[in-house]
């Protein structure tokens, strides 16, 4: 099959923090709701329809989000129960769709292809929607198309608790008239740039000569040429709980140093999660491995919300090992896996940190992206000599 005569699902939930938590309380319903840190010093995880309207969205500094809306309802959030409401609706499309993909906590890839033989695309589409809503009660969108950009952007039209089918023929008078900031991976310093020169909608980006969006913006200029011109052979990847990251290290002389395999593991899981940001993943599930001198391997593992973070992941770890480790005998290895990996920025736990923590985070993965991973790391994973 031609790629570009696929058939794409993007589902997207409608302000997933904000639609949650307005199942546990309809007060909230019609009013301006933001997430976030509950201090004037927090960021702004999610919001709603009504407090976007005001000018606010997410990664905000919550002092300047609620000079814009001062009548907003703030609540720091539950990171365990949108992680619970995620893969309730990841379980009601494993159910039905043949392929899939989790992009990230709150939206989801379906290739269809072949579908549309037997049910009709989108009368299969709408109803697996419907089902997801009456499941859930969750407001979801979705884009129907013949390639993940398209469909997304198709979805970002359809919103809020929309659908939008953009066929193969009507792909580009789809795309043509609308900004060029609907189009993914194309951010403010390449919009800006771009507007610069005078191209503000996708129909005139689409029009540029490939070989002037190279000489402008390297490679990723061919992709957002390609893009603009409804091109996309990106494959939906199967979703898979078992995708992970890991680490481990095997002692020269068997220990039981305790103090240093807690201060190894930290050290070890701080990488990992430095990897986890670099490729913009989150992690659901922790397991500590540890091998005993006689090569007894014993393991424990613990689900937790999604998240990247140094301070919560490494906190599991340590929790781990120390339940883990009870034979008191000679260790000859220790190891750490972070699973249940799915795509997705660090907005989760928004609400959970200072927007002074979360510059701290930026800070230090700059100075790793630049000098190397272990440039710089807490002193509880440093090994003393």
């Amino acid at each position: 099959m031609n790629l570009q005569e696929r058939t794409i699902v993007h589902m997207d939930l409608d302000t997933f923090f904000v639609s949650v938590q307005r199942l546990l309380d309809s007060r909230l319903n019609n009013n301006p709701v933001i997430i976030g840190g509950l201090s004037d010093r927090g960021v702004v995880a999610s919001c709603s329809y009504e407090a976007r309207r005001s000018g606010v969205h997410s990664a905000m500094p919550m002092r300047m989000a609620l000079n814009l809306c001062r009548e907003a309802i703030v609540i720091r959030g539950d990171m365990d129960l949108y992680s619970k409401y995620s893969k309730l609706v990841t379980e009601v499309i494993a159910e039905k769709a043949p392929v899939y993909e989790k992009a990230s906590i709150d939206e989801h890839y379906l290739d269809i292809s072949g579908l549309d033989r037997f049910f009709g695309a989108y009368k299969w589409t709408h109803e697996l929607r419907e089902r997801i809503i009456a499941e859930t009660g969750l407001p979801i969108s979705f884009g129907l198309s013949v390639n993940k950009t398209v469909s997304k952007i198709a979805t970002g039209e359809a919103k809020p608790n929309g659908e939008r089918q953009v066929e193969n023929h009507l792909v580009q008078p789809f795309l043509n008239p609308l900004p060029i900031r609907k189009i993914p991976m194309v951010g403010e310093k390449t919009c800006l740039l771009l507007r610069s020169m005078g191209v503000s909608t996708i129909q005139t980006l689409a029009s540029i000569p490939l070989e002037m969006m190279t000489s402008l913006l390297g490679k990723s200029g061919i992709d957002i040429w390609r893009k603009a011109n409804g091109i996309d052979f990106t494959p939906v990847v199967p979703y898979s709980e078992e995708k992970s990251i890991s680490t481990e290290r095997t002692f020269e002389t068997d220990t039981i140093d305790v103090q240093m395999m807690t201060q190894l593991l930290t050290a070890m899981t701080e990488k990992l999660c430095f990897k986890l940001r670099k490729k913009e993943k989150l992690a659901s599930v922790v397991t500590v491995k540890i091998r005993y001198a006689n090569f007894d391997t014993h393991t424990l593992q613990k689900k937790i919300a999604y998240t990247s973070l140094d301070h919560v992941l490494i906190a599991t770890a340590r929790d781990l090992f120390a339940r883990l480790y009870e034979r008191r005998m000679l260790i000859r290895l220790v190891g750490v896996k972070l699973s249940g990996l799915v795509q997705g920025a660090q907005q989760l736990n928004l609400f959970d940190n200072n927007e002074k923590q979360v510059k701290l985070y930026l800070s230090m993965d700059q100075i790793r992206q630049r000098y190397g991973s272990g440039a710089i790391q807490r002193a509880s994973g440093i090994i003393s000599k």
